[in-house]
């Protein structure tokens, strides 16, 4: 079931026009530059350097205040060619997302770039790579240790806090709040963790804060990491403790698998996954990750569950 009020409270015409293609995916322009390799000058090259530099892959001051940012006069001049820098950071990303580690720009990596994910970067201040170590089995096989991993200094909840409230902000349509609210429900099901929803009202009237708060926004919403529109970011949350979710309001949201259509809960247990803890995996069966296709649905993964209690030490 699509949410029709949640497109209405935005836009009356809005799922009209995602349909009739007049709002293309942000990443769209990753098509004109496939078969791009080093050496080449594209139109359209400095899109995908910024592309890299959000998801982390390119070192930015976004990211890192210490590092220099792309637009430094050192780097204007080489924004429209494919150097060596863009070469390793593409070569990162195949390696991360299972891809020939080829630092070319091929139709598999661009297939995968275009998909809708999350905005949280795969890599953070040089840490976090998705990428597991492997070892060889006594069958000359080759077995993934682990594929989840940690925000940077592992942040979590403290001990004592099992049970985690989490309120809506005022513009949540109601389905959206029950197909996160069942999110939540299942993380509950996987994990040491309760959580309790505050209405909005009474959490103002009590005068209590909650510890997670969720959100619809577009575009720039004012915490530094702007939305892209529809098939673009689908959301982001904050690493423990500080308990901030952010949706976009311009994705063409559904409930359940719908063609054309983001479903909201697979996205909602993303999310909540960076809530608890978990930065991006490399299994691509797992909820944490990264991207996720139009009319897809996905629930927790053993690999989901095996990073959560490594972090929080349960069995």
């Amino acid at each position: 079931m699509a949410l029709a009020s949640f497109q209405y409270l935005f836009s009356c015409i809005l799922l009209f026009a995602l349909l009739s293609d007049a709002h293309p995916s942000p990443f769209e322009f990753l098509k004109n530059l496939q078969g791009s390799q080093k050496g080449d000058k594209p139109q359209g090259l400095n899109q995908l350097k910024q592309y890299l530099s959000k998801f982390g892959y390119i070192n930015s001051n976004i990211h890192n205040p210490n590092v220099q940012s792309l637009e430094s006069e050192d780097n204007i001049n080489n924004d429209h060619i494919f150097d060596d820098a863009l070469e390793s950071a593409i070569r990162t990303y195949q390696l991360n997302y299972h891809l020939k580690a080829t630092g070319i720009l091929d139709a598999k990596t661009v297939a995968s770039m275009m998909l809708p994910r999350c905005g949280v970067s795969d890599i953070i201040n040089g840490h976090s790579r998705m990428r597991a170590a492997r070892k060889r089995t006594h069958h000359h096989h080759h077995r993934t240790v682990s594929h989840y991993k940690f925000f940077s200094g592992s942040p979590k909840w403290p001990a004592s806090k099992t049970n985690l409230t989490f309120v809506f902000e005022n513009n949540t349509p109601a389905e959206a709040a029950t197909a996160i609210s069942r999110a939540f429900e299942k993380w509950a099901s996987a994990t040491h963790f309760t959580f309790t929803r505050i209405e909005n009202n009474i959490s103002a009237l009590c005068n209590t804060t909650a510890d997670i708060t969720i959100g619809f926004h577009s575009r720039d919403h004012g915490d530094g990491f702007p939305f892209d529109g529809p098939y673009g970011v689908l959301g982001h949350a904050s690493p423990p403790t500080r308990g901030s979710l952010h949706l976009d309001a311009d994705e063409p949201w559904s409930i359940g698998p719908m063609e054309g259509h983001i479903d909201m809960e697979t996205v909602a247990l993303h999310e909540i996954g960076h809530l608890l803890g978990l930065e991006h995996s490399s299994v691509e069966g797992a909820i944490m990750y990264p991207s996720v296709s139009d009319g897809m649905t996905k629930d927790l993964h053993g690999d989901d569950v095996q990073g959560i209690k490594e972090l929080y030490h349960t069995v």
